[in-house]
């Protein structure tokens, strides 16, 4: 018998704050909070073209860190944007403190505004051409006259020098000025110390290598970028507004809810809203993923960024742009990034120390060798060179970032809204996946398939009584009573003092009788569970039906028989998670014996019925003392406290709820069960090349640390290997963006 759950708290809290990064990690992050005092009532976002990677962060941290009315910073590399809360009148003071540190601030109005990254301009590619010339030549010159040391070669190097490294030395010296051990200043004392000690060729080398390699990282960090921009660009820029009788095009950021637009067939939904006229099929995908054409009429939503089919509608619209799901959808992925992954907040505290060390070991190799007469001076400092270009964990620090803003933005294309890195990585740790009955493993629209009189009230008066009671619940069990009463033509009376408890049902007072309408258990509380009663429960339960039982005081007046249809989809879906080994298990607010008729009919490994919202709460945390990980699946509305509680929570059908928008870390925006086995599949494979791209960066990390000390690394090949791994790792990140394999 369905237990009534009304309960619409949401227990689920979310923790989006960033962590502070070191400011000598070079590479890409998500973005990351960094607060700096009281305040913040006023929020600002400015595009930094210049600020890529943690390096930059660290000296804008350092610029507006002591500046009065600046509250906070979050970072976001991949769109180079820096949002900046504030209590300022006007943000020249923050520009002008930009601008010190060797960038550029540029204010965007439009917090949804779509960042073109500029390409490299001819000239400084003509610039980049002639330092590789000179470069390649002061190596060629030094190879043929056997002598790094010669004027030739010097010349040439110290052009390529001026022609193409001056911008990593300007770097270097703003490191130096803010006190900031970061890239920029290794390189510079590398290449400063290589010339020092003769080797000019290589200097040179090392400084073209370098300015390749950030030009290389740049265009590879616009590319996982572009995945959130496509999200962006699915919405089109201007609606057709119903305007004193005619039809005018303006922007969609402009139009208010409550206008009246116009779709014509091929096009795109401008914004969220009702059919007002015309009937048609959208093509959903930009929402749910699914392609497949959803027929809609007057009085259905449409979503913005959906495909018109073949009919002109008019739609009433309900939100604005920025209000839309598809809004929600990328303001969602976008704030993901600076929900930090595990990995992620590890790799920020190993790169901290990690730098630091190397340069404390090379300096000691540096001093330490010769006077030892292991190597001479000139050996040991070159070596130790080699060690500072190793110091930096460009490919390390870049590894997680990259794969996850992939994982995350294809994920989403494919109606797979994740919450950010942590969710991410638990969704590959998941081995139990329990779900809720009503609406997930069933298709939520359940139907009156009788009602049996137990008193003097027929079948029409108790429809009447039970319609009072839930003529004002969202519940899917109010609805099936209501649509059995509207079908009867019947007319029922307002119900004062109604009242609901959670997983019981509802009660109040209607033709001045004081009523009850819930489960078994409602009925057994109030000493109402006669034999008659129980006998007709028991029939109901064997036929694998719920029922609702209509109390007055301890008398039962009658039960209404309901029944839901299992998702068709569902028997195959749950095969295909057992094929992942993930336990199944069902906690239903239903009798035992329903809850097994729809496990036997599903595939659901283990049942239990008979649950109210505490009651699931406790069988998660049971399991989760065995050894599980496990998420929870429910509506995201009566099932919050479970969702808050499993280690991961997943709400389905989220598209049309913002509440299970908010509530779990995943948010299935259809109601495909399917879905699920494609998510855990996608976050494994996520968590496969994550841990690849950790292992090979720190792989080469570590042999060629053992090659400089053993002076077989040249510091044209330790930039060249640290290039190299940052690219290889960035590339095999980004192969997740191409989208969600499906499980097979």
């Amino acid at each position: 018998m369905p237990a009534r759950d009304h309960d619409h708290e949401h227990g689920h809290s979310h923790d989006h704050a960033g962590k502070s990064c070191s400011g000598h990690d070079h590479g890409a992050e998500a973005p990351r909070a960094v607060a700096l005092g009281e305040g913040g009532r006023q929020q600002a976002r400015l595009h930094i073209q210049a600020m890529d990677c943690p390096t930059e962060a660290k000296l804008i941290e350092k610029a507006l860190g002591g500046m009065a009315g600046v509250a906070a910073l979050e970072f976001n590399f991949i769109e180079r944007v820096l949002l900046v809360r504030h209590d300022l009148p006007n943000l020249e003071g923050v520009k002008q403190a930009i601008a010190k540190v060797g960038m550029k601030a540029v204010e965007l109005n439009d917090a949804s505004a779509l960042v073109e990254q500029p390409k490299a301009s001819r000239r400084g590619n003509w610039l980049l051409a002639l330092s590789g010339l000179a470069a390649a030549g002061s190596e060629g010159v030094a190879w043929l006259s056997g002598a790094d040391q010669g004027w030739g070669s010097a010349a040439l190097a110290l052009a390529s020098i001026l022609l193409g490294g001056m911008p990593t030395l300007k770097k270097g010296w703003i490191a130096l000025s803010t006190r900031t051990l970061n890239i920029h200043f290794l390189m510079s004392v590398a290449v400063i110390g290589a010339m020092l000690i003769g080797q000019w060729p290589e200097a040179a080398m090392v400084l073209f290598l370098f300015a390749i390699a950030e030009r290389l990282e740049a265009m590879s960090l616009a590319r996982a970028g572009e995945a959130v921009k496509a999200l962006m660009s699915l919405a089109p820029e201007t609606a057709w507004v119903q305007s004193g009788g005619e039809w005018v095009e303006r922007p969609a950021a402009d139009v208010a809810p409550g206008s009246r637009v116009r779709v014509r067939p091929g096009e795109r939904v401008p914004l969220d809203g009702r059919i007002e006229q015309g009937h048609s099929a959208f093509n959903e995908a930009p929402i749910t993923g699914e392609s497949l054409p959803v027929d809609k009429s007057p009085g259905e939503a449409v979503f913005a960024g959906s495909i018109n089919g073949s009919g002109v509608v008019e739609v009433l619209t309900t939100a604005g742009a920025n209000g839309s799901v598809l809004a929600r959808i990328i303001e969602t992925v976008r704030n993901a990034q600076a929900s930090k992954a595990p990995t992620q907040r590890f790799i920020d505290r190993f790169a901290e120390v990690y730098t630091p060390v190397v340069l404390a070991a090379a300096l000691l190799f540096a001093v330490a060798t010769p006077m030892l007469g292991w190597l001479s001076w000139n050996e040991a400092v070159y070596n130790a060179l080699v060690m500072l270009v190793i110091a930096c964990p460009c490919a390390l620090v870049i590894a997680t970032p990259v794969t996850v803003v992939s994982a995350l933005a294809s994920a989403a294309k494919h109606g797979l809204l994740i919450k950010g890195g942590a969710p991410l990585e638990m969704a590959a740790r998941i081995d139990a996946v329990c779900f809720d009955k009503t609406g997930t493993l069933t298709e939520g629209e359940p139907q009156v398939t009788g009602v049996v009189t137990l008193a003097e009230a027929d079948q029409d008066q108790l429809l009447r009584w039970a319609a009072a009671l839930d003529a004002h619940s969202t519940h899917p069990l109010a609805k099936a009573v209501l649509a059995a009463a509207n079908a009867r033509g019947l007319s029922w009376p307002e119900a004062e003092q109604v009242s609901e408890q959670a997983g019981r049902g509802v009660s109040g007072l209607a033709d001045g009788r004081k009523l009850a309408l819930g489960s078994s258990r409602l009925a057994r509380e109030q000493g109402a569970l006669s034999d008659a009663l129980q006998a007709e429960l028991s029939r109901l339960e064997l036929a694998g039906q719920g029922a609702l039982v209509l109390l007055e005081g301890e008398r039962a007046l009658g039960v209404i028989a309901v029944a839901d249809r299992i998702r068709p989809e569902a028997p195959a879906a749950l095969r295909q998670l057992a094929k992942l080994g993930v336990a199944t298990v069902m906690l239903s607010g239903d009798n035992q014996q329903v809850a097994q008729a729809v496990a036997a009919q599903t595939g659901i490994v283990e049942a239990h019925g008979g649950l109210l919202p505490e009651d699931k709460l406790e069988r998660i945390v049971r399991l989760q003392a065995s050894g599980k990980m496990v998420a929870m699946v429910g509506d995201g509305v009566n099932d919050a406290p479970a969702l808050a509680r499993a280690d991961l929570g997943i709400a389905m059908g989220a598209a049309g709820s913002d509440s299970a928008l908010e509530t779990a870390g995943v948010a299935l925006m259809d109601d495909k069960l399917a879905k699920l086995a494609d998510l855990l599949s996608h976050a494994r494979r996520t968590s496969r090349v994550l841990k690849a791209n950790i292992a090979v960066a720190l792989l080469t990390k570590l042999v060629f640390f053992v090659l400089a000390m053993l002076g077989m690394a040249s510091l044209w090949m330790a930039v060249f290997a640290d290039v190299g791994t940052s690219l290889v790792v960035i590339a095999n990140g980004l192969r997740l963006a191409r989208g969600v394999r499906k499980a097979e």
